[in-house]
């Protein structure tokens, strides 16, 4: 079956990063492509979404928390292989929001350093997001 999207799917992530530079990532759920590996928190964009309205719509969803647009700073990207289709991924750092998060979309929360991060099983599409994490940590 042919995939029917006229483009790549166009996927949003964030960096939450606290002020220890540790970064939040969530682990993919039973059920769900690539189960059991750990990802950055975001989400698909859905018709007429902008990508920060579906990065702050998606982090409250899945994590709880709220996060005004402003607060979505654009860090890096990769494309990648999704099924039958392209994807590309846009990764923001988001260093401020109101609330704690709670893993409403995931098995599990994890802080962990940019270095850390490198050592986790994420999938693919997550990898030269993690390298652009650690090389803009210095």
């Amino acid at each position: 079956m042919a995939d029917a999207r006229a483009g790549p799917l166009i996927v949003v992530a964030a960096a939450l990063t606290r002020g220890d530079g540790a970064v939040l990532v969530q682990r993919r759920p039973p059920g769900k492509a690539m189960a059991g590996l750990w990802e950055f928190p975001g989400g698909k964009l859905e018709p007429g979404e902008t990508p920060v309205a579906a990065l702050v719509r998606e982090l409250a969803e899945e994590l709880g928390i709220a996060v005004a647009p402003a607060a979505c700073l654009p860090l890096t990207f990769a494309s990648g292989q999704a099924g039958a289709g392209d994807v590309l991924l846009l990764l923001y750092r988001v260093t401020t929001w109101t609330g704690e998060p709670v893993a409403l979309a995931a098995t599990a929360l994890r802080w962990a350093t940019p270095a850390a991060l490198a050592r986790l099983p994420m999938p693919p599409a997550d990898r030269p997001l993690v390298a652009a994490l650690a090389a803009a940590a210095g």
